[in-house]
C-alpha cells in the first residue's frame, strides 16, 4: 500500500515514516500551510547530531556487550551472564543468602524473571530457596557449595572478558567518566520507577460536583 493519505484539498500527501526521528528537528508535515510542527511532534526534544552519535555508540554497551559476555560465559562456564550475576551477588552476601526481592533489585531483574532463572539454578543444585517464617510470601535464596564453586571457577573468565571488551580499551580518565555516566543513568532510571510507582498508588480524584 502506498504510504500516502488523502489531504483535505483532494491531493495526496505522504504519511510520516514510522519510527523515531533522531535529529534535533523533524521535517514539517506537508499540507500544514505554515510549515510549523504541531502537537506531540512539536514538543519532542529531538536528538541533535552529537547526541545521536553518542546514543548509537552506547548501544554497543547496552546491547552488544551483554550479548558477548553471555556467549562467552556459556561457552566457558556453562552459565548465562545473568545466571552468573545471580550467583555472584549471592557469593558476596553473609551466609551466601539474600531475600529474593533484594536479589532482584541487585541484579536489575523482575521477580518473575529472577524466579524462572533461580528455579533453573535450583535444579542444577547451585542454590536453594527457603520460605522466610512469618507473614507474607518472602523467600530467601542461598548459594550451595556447588554454586559457590561454580561462581569461583567462572569469575576469572568473566573478569578477563570485561577487561578485553571494555576496561582495557579505556584511558584512566575515561573510567571516571564511565562511572559517572553509569551512576547518572541508574539514578534517572530509579527516579522514573519511583514516579511510576507513586502515580500507580495515587487514587484518582473524585468529583464533588
Amino acid at each position: 500500500m502506498a504510504n500516502t493519505a488523502a489531504g483535505t484539498n483532494g491531493q495526496r500527501r505522504r504519511r510520516p515514516r514510522s519510527g523515531a526521528t533522531s535529529e534535533a528537528t523533524a521535517p514539517a508535515e506537508e499540507g500544514s500551510g505554515s510549515g510549523q510542527l504541531t502537537g506531540p511532534v512539536a514538543e519532542t526534544r529531538w536528538l541533535n547530531h552529537d547526541e545521536r552519535a553518542a546514543w548509537l555508540a552506547n548501544s554497543a554497551i547496552m546491547i552488544s556487550l551483554p550479548a558477548a559476555l553471555d556467549a562467552r560465559m556459556q561457552r566457558e562456564a556453562q552459565l548465562t551472564f545473568f545466571e552468573y550475576m545471580v550467583l555472584s551477588v549471592l557469593s558476596e552476601q553473609p551466609a551466601h543468602t539474600l531475600q529474593m526481592s533484594d536479589l532482584a533489585a541487585r541484579t536489575a531483574a523482575s521477580l518473575s524473571r529472577l524466579s524462572h532463572v533461580v528455579g533453573r539454578l535450583e535444579k542444577r543444585e547451585l542454590l536453594t530457596r527457603n520460605r522466610i517464617p512469618g507473614s507474607g510470601r518472602r523467600t530467601n535464596a542461598t548459594l550451595t557449595e556447588a554454586g559457590y564453586e561454580a561462581v569461583v571457577a567462572a569469575a576469572p573468565g568473566h573478569v578477563a572478558a570485561v577487561r578485553e571488551y571494555l576496561m582495557d580499551e579505556l584511558e584512566p580518565q575515561e573510567l571516571a567518566t564511565l562511572r559517572r555516566i553509569g551512576a547518572a543513568v541508574d539514578a534517572a532510571i530509579k527516579r522514573g520507577q519511583l514516579n511510576v510507582g507513586s502515580a500507580a498508588s495515587t487514587p484518582p480524584e473524585t468529583s464533588t460536583s
